[in-house]
């Protein structure tokens, strides 16, 4: 599990709250539930708005993605799509058959064995690449489903505050109650920019940093298996697929 999205939110907070406390301040203080209902119901339920119920549907499991997800390394990606490359130029490409049963990915897995079959490459490269083009209309859409709530919180904050302003403008006849209103007031405000800053948008852009690197995993399997098919060398295979690994430091490409 990559607990970079569970680190950063915990970071992100725990840094809010030393420096009010380092102002003198109860961090306790903007944890009132009338704020955060307010924000977070209202800009959740305006961004459910704005897309389907499917969409909706699907953003537990985006949720779950996004706090959990495993970014699977290229170089096992790479390794292992050289390795059946070495086992097809000795033994033939239905000497993979087999092999192809105990893969854990299932792109992989499906892709080569439309090679075994004998599909015609550029069938087979239209399909995958298909595929790849569908999930990353996916993604976007779930990142979307974020960057939307994110967009429309600090705005649900506003109204919060102005909604919670008025009320306290009425007050003005009981000096006592002015300031807690105010303050409530002011969390709304407060909830609308740090959700939107501090949850929201963060989600969306891990969400959008995960399926870069799923697609372009994905990619390279498409690459290597059009590769395998052609019966391409095992060495040429590496150094190709390493040159498209994006994170990998240039002099660690040149010496692949």
């Amino acid at each position: 599990m990559d607990l970079a999205t569970i680190v950063g939110l915990v970071a992100g907070l725990v840094a809010i709250c030393i420096g009010i406390v380092l102002a003198g301040g109860d961090p306790m203080v903007m944890f009132q539930a009338p704020p955060i209902i307010l924000v977070l119901g209202g800009a959740l339920g305006v961004t459910v708005m704005g897309g389907t119920l499917k969409d909706t549907l699907k953003q537990p499991s985006v949720l779950v993605k996004a706090f959990t997800a495993k970014v699977r390394p290229h170089d096992g990606t790479v390794a292992g799509l050289v390795s059946l490359a070495d086992k097809a130029r000795r033994e033939g490409l239905l000497a993979l058959e087999d092999a192809a049963k105990d893969i854990d990915d299932p792109f992989l897995r499906d892709g080569l064995q439309l090679a075994i079959d004998g599909t015609d490459p550029e069938d087979l490269d239209e399909v995958m690449r298909a595929e790849i083009e569908a999930k990353r209309g996916a993604d976007k859409q779930a990142a979307k489903f974020w960057a939307d709530a994110g967009a429309y919180a600090p705005t649900v904050g506003i109204i919060g505050t102005c909604l919670e302003l008025a009320g306290a403008l009425q007050a003005l006849d009981d000096p006592a109650s002015l300031g807690p209103k105010i303050a409530l007031a002011l969390l709304a405000t407060l909830w609308g920019v740090m959700s939107a800053n501090v949850l929201f948008l963060p989600l969306a852009a891990r969400l959008k940093r995960l399926s870069e690197i799923e697609c372009g995993q994905m990619d390279m399997v498409v690459e290597g298996i059009l590769a395998i098919q052609a019966g391409a060398n095992p060495r040429v295979l590496a150094r190709k697929l390493e040159s498209l690994v994006p994170d990998k430091p240039a002099d660690q490409k040149k010496a692949a």
